[in-house]
């Protein structure tokens, strides 16, 4: 339809495990396509309250941009109310399972018509930023672009050595989940592990400023506009 994004629910197949029954197993998930039918691949990972509409919200601006974009749902359609419960909802996501359903979409989206590049970029908030970096840690030369907005949680990696990504970071001066202290000594921890090109952008707000529908109130639309300017202008370069 003219003027609108073509959008949909769908589904995946995961690679198998080790030890697995051999049956097929299902990933679920969000997929934008862009008005002109295709673009370069993208992957959007959730924060710890599940696959909001904000998170669909961020595809769809994605799609107005030009690229496909694909959010995977990681809790199966569970949607987190209140901080306590999607901290709940957070602890009982191993980071493997997480990474395993990851893997299976970045395969699904480089195979998709609607998407001309070789490789995808990942963009990801709070829970979803831990989870960016460990795609482009395990990933390697899959992805070309790594974008955590104040990545946290259990999928944040121990070893950076496999990033073969440039990343741009964006975090939070008055963050106390993730202090800048410590997003500036990741920052440099990957620079020196992997070699890759990377960037960590600071401002003055809170954990999650760029979620406009955050039930804790920590919204800043000017910060969340500047990084969500620079987010698009990195991966329009990076993603081919």
């Amino acid at each position: 339809m003219a003027g609108k994004t073509p959008h949909q629910n769908t589904t995946f197949t995961l690679p198998e495990k080790e030890g697995s029954d051999g049956g097929l197993h299902l990933g679920h998930g969000y997929l934008a396509t862009p008005e002109a039918g295709s673009g370069p691949g993208v992957i959007v990972i959730q924060e710890w309250w599940g696959l909001t509409d904000h998170v669909r919200d961020v595809c769809d601006r994605l799609a107005a941009e030009g690229f496909t974009a694909l959010a995977p749902d990681l809790y199966g359609g569970w949607v987190a109310h209140d901080g306590e419960e999607a901290g709940e909802m957070m602890q009982n996501l191993p980071a493997e399972a997480g990474a395993h359903q990851l893997a299976g979409a970045v395969d699904y989206l480089l195979g998709l018509d609607s998407v001309t590049s070789k490789t995808v970029g990942t963009v990801g908030f709070c829970m979803g930023g831990g989870f960016v970096l460990a795609l482009a840690a395990e990933q390697g030369e899959k992805v070309s672009a790594a974008v955590p907005f104040y990545g946290v949680g259990q999928a944040v990696p121990d070893s950076y050595a496999g990033v073969q990504a440039a990343v741009q970071g964006h975090y939070a001066e008055l963050d106390s989940m993730f202090p800048p202290e410590d997003a500036r000594a990741q920052e440099q921890q990957i620079r020196e592990e992997s070699g890759a090109e990377v960037q960590y952008h600071f401002y003055d707000a809170p954990h999650a400023f760029h979620n406009d529908e955050n039930p804790q109130g920590n919204y800043r639309p000017e910060e969340a506009e500047l990084a969500w300017s620079r987010t698009v202008q990195f991966l329009q370069d990076k993603v081919k």
